[in-house]
């Protein structure tokens, strides 16, 4: 999810909106920066017009983690009641690869899951959103077997049903190695581990296009949507992250474009959002901001959609 951070306004440092932004019948928001404690995203996504969000708990690219203090937690478990924000989902490090066939670089991975998992549980979050990994110099089925057993391992003696955190294991792209380009791989992990941890799925509307799934055209997503019930259960979807695309269907290519301007379009968002089969799930954007703004237009963007 890249995102042009020098050229972010932080609205933060504008004043505050006169009136609550306006809300849908559907649970929209964005990937919110944690810039100066966790609890400034809460604030953030407030402005931005969010009615839920996603954050990084942590670094997204160093092992050692940031430490959350709990005034830190409990101050953004307060703004969160406050504005009716969730739910909250928490998108793990991207150095993380619990199919790892190193087994220092897959113990490191484990660790740090585990402390995206303790992180999630502190601050208070409903879903932790997991890649489920790369095989490279294994096959697929090794690859998914080891993430599943990773998964395990990492939340032994964690009582996540108790504190209401789901794990969501998120379809990808398709790049050479990587697991979870097909509905068929995200469900196989969500069903080994179903007795283990609570465990859904989280779709990614620009991988499912890389990845070759139809979602252009009116019966293609039909199409789609269909398959992903009778794979992966579209109850078992409680966040879509709603990303445009910038590259072709099939390419393998995970470049996000703003809602509406990449190859995607905006008529996919709206079928999407109005679907009453996904009117229990948040919808994500993470979505680059190249200038000033971009990440209030893509809120903005995805609540036009929405039809009642």
């Amino acid at each position: 999810m890249p995102r042009s951070i020098a050229h972010e306004q932080d609205i933060l440092h504008l004043p505050p909106p006169k009136r609550p932004p306006r809300r849908t019948s559907r649970r929209i928001g964005i990937h919110t920066s944690i810039a100066g404690g966790v609890q400034n995203a809460a604030e953030r996504a407030f402005r931005l017009g969010c009615s839920a969000f996603q954050i990084f708990s942590t670094s997204p690219r160093q092992w050692a983690p940031y430490e959350l203090s709990r005034p830190q937690c409990e101050e953004l478990r307060r703004l969160r009641d406050k504005y009716d924000l969730k739910p909250l989902a928490i998108h793990t490090n991207y150095l993380v690869n619990l199919a790892a066939t190193n087994e220092l670089f897959l113990r490191k991975s484990v660790e740090a899951f585990r402390g995206e998992i303790e992180r999630a549980l502190a601050i208070g979050a409903e879903y932790l959103v997991l890649h489920p990994g790369s095989f490279r110099g294994r096959s697929r089925e090794e690859g998914l077997r080891r993430a599943s057993a990773a998964i395990a391992a990492a939340t032994t003696q964690l009582d996540l049903a108790r504190a209401g955190l789901t794990i969501l294991i998120e379809n990808t792209a398709g790049a050479e190695y990587s697991l979870g380009a097909s509905f068929d791989q995200v469900a196989e992990v969500i069903e080994r581990l179903r007795d283990v941890v609570p465990i859904a799925a989280c779709i990614d509307t620009c991988h499912t296009h890389a990845a070759g799934y139809d979602i252009v055209t009116e019966t293609g997503l039909a199409q789609t949507l269909q398959l992903l019930d009778q794979t992966i259960g579209l109850t078992n979807v409680p966040v879509w992250h709603c990303n445009d695309a910038k590259a072709e269907r099939g390419s393998k290519l995970d470049r996000h474009e703003h809602v509406g301007k990449g190859r995607i379009g905006k008529e996919t968002f709206r079928r999407l959002l109005n679907d009453p089969r996904t009117a229990h799930a948040a919808f994500i954007a993470e979505t680059p901001i190249d200038r000033p703004g971009d990440d209030r237009r893509n809120v903005d963007a995805l609540k036009r959609v929405v039809e009642r």
